[in-house]
């Protein structure tokens, strides 16, 4: 943390020793006091969430499912694959 300025040093020492809920009210009044200096916060215009989603799906790499001819043979590959990457390989079935 930044060392504080003399003035803000001499202010602080006795707000510390005050008690907690007056310490609380010390920083409200202060929150309120700046709010009419603060400059306004300028919200950028936000997207459609579709949009976002769209411009999304448009980075994703699809070369994988192009070779997709038959989807539950491929599913079932797939499912079998995880089975044998979660169980091993015991060999055929019998």
């Amino acid at each position: 943390m930044a060392p504080l300025s003399t003035s803000v040093t001499n202010v602080l020492a006795p707000a510390l020793r005050l008690p907690p809920r007056e310490r609380l009210q010390l920083i409200e009044q202060l929150v309120e006091s700046m709010v009419d200096e603060l400059p306004p916060v300028e919200e950028a215009p936000q997207e459609h969430w579709g949009k976002s989603l769209n411009a999304l799906l448009e980075t994703l790499d699809l070369s994988e499912w192009e070779a997709i001819n038959d989807p539950e043979a491929w599913l079932q590959a797939r499912r079998e694959n995880a089975t044998r990457q979660r169980l091993g390989d015991w060999g055929p079935e019998e």
